[in-house]
């Protein structure tokens, strides 16, 4: 059985389909990562899974149970472990009273551990925590009852580089250890270190579901390319060539660059260059965000502002109805 199960799950605000027949399932032990920029639909799948939106169409269950059947949802959040993208705290307690009430409420297996993992300023009260000491808190919260699964909504926000990294290592320690990781992200180096399989999302829809590593071969070298002299754009223009740009500079000793992804056969490339006297040649792999911009390339940033105020509104909307969100 997976752990998260979704089929055909569908909400619609009405003036916004948040998610339009998300189907994919998460399996138990792996770190799945949930992409797409600000506005596609990723919070709402999100927030339908824990109970605080009622699906429109479709299913979903959460480590076996129904997520629209109270009862069922609550026995599956007994073994969550879930961060919100802000997460929020009484700011008049301090963290170490924050600690106390997350332990009363669904147990303290780790906090020790996790605390001296992240080192939330402990004695201080919230309301004096910078964004970062808050994701610091909300680590420690998550974690802190050793649950089988945890949800995680852009968790790395407002860390530092070292406490990303440590996160990072953390993560894929309890990974090894049986632990299953749903998390959103649109940070796309968090995703190749950490992911399986990844889930792109895009309008509410779900674009893609494969393994990380198909992702990258799908997305060629990055090749640059120095020579002492031009290189003819025609001869490389040869196939599997792509986004070809040129760099000359001038002077008797000019030197000129050349930088290109490419999806072919390496051999080729080499035998259309041989003739070339070059200074300098690297192949390496090409970044994640450019298969992700494959995705997202044809819609430009006012499509994707317009989208994001109406999927906030119709978010607001829902809360304002009440029901939904009183979990």
């Amino acid at each position: 059985m997976a752990a998260i199960e979704l089929e055909g799950l569908t909400k619609d605000f009405g003036e916004v389909l948040a998610n339009d027949g998300v189907t994919f399932d998460v399996e138990r032990g792996e770190i799945f990562g949930y992409l797409g920029p600000n506005g596609a639909g990723k919070t709402t799948t999100i927030r339908t899974l824990l109970g605080f939106l009622s699906p429109t169409a479709g299913t979903a269950r959460l480590l076996g149970h129904d997520v629209t059947d109270e009862g069922a949802l609550l026995e599956a959040k007994r073994a969550l472990g879930y961060l919100p993208d802000s997460p929020a705290f009484d700011e008049t307690a301090t963290g170490r009273e924050i600690i106390d009430l997350h332990g009363s409420i669904k147990g303290d297996e780790r906090s020790d551990e996790l605390l001296e993992l992240f080192e939330p300023p402990l004695d201080r009260e919230v309301r004096d925590y910078s964004r970062g000491n808050v994701q610091k808190l909300g680590l420690v919260t998550t974690f802190m009852h050793d649950p089988e699964l945890v949800i995680l909504d852009e968790p790395t926000s407002g860390l530092d580089p070292l406490l990303q990294q440590r996160f990072t290592e953390f993560v894929r320690a309890e990974r090894e250890r049986g632990l299953t990781v749903f998390f959103s992200s649109h940070i796309l180096s968090e995703v190749r270190k950490l992911c399986d399989r990844v889930g792109i999302i895009r309008d509410g829809r779900l674009v893609t579901v494969e393994p990380v590593e198909s992702l990258l071969n799908r997305s060629g070298k990055l090749v640059r390319l120095h020579a002492a002299e031009p290189v003819p754009i025609g001869d490389l223009e040869i196939d599997g060539v792509h986004d070809l740009a040129a760099e000359v500079d001038a002077g008797p000793s000019a030197d000129h660059e050349y930088a290109f992804t490419f999806t072919g056969d390496v051999n080729d490339l080499l035998a259309a260059l041989r003739e070339y006297r070059l200074i300098d040649l690297s192949i390496e792999e090409a970044p994640l965000e450019e298969v992700f911009m494959r995705f997202y390339g044809g819609e430009n940033a006012d499509d994707r502002e317009s989208r994001d105020d109406r999927v906030a509104a119709g978010v607001d909307a829902s809360d304002a109805v009440g029901g939904d969100d009183d979990v």
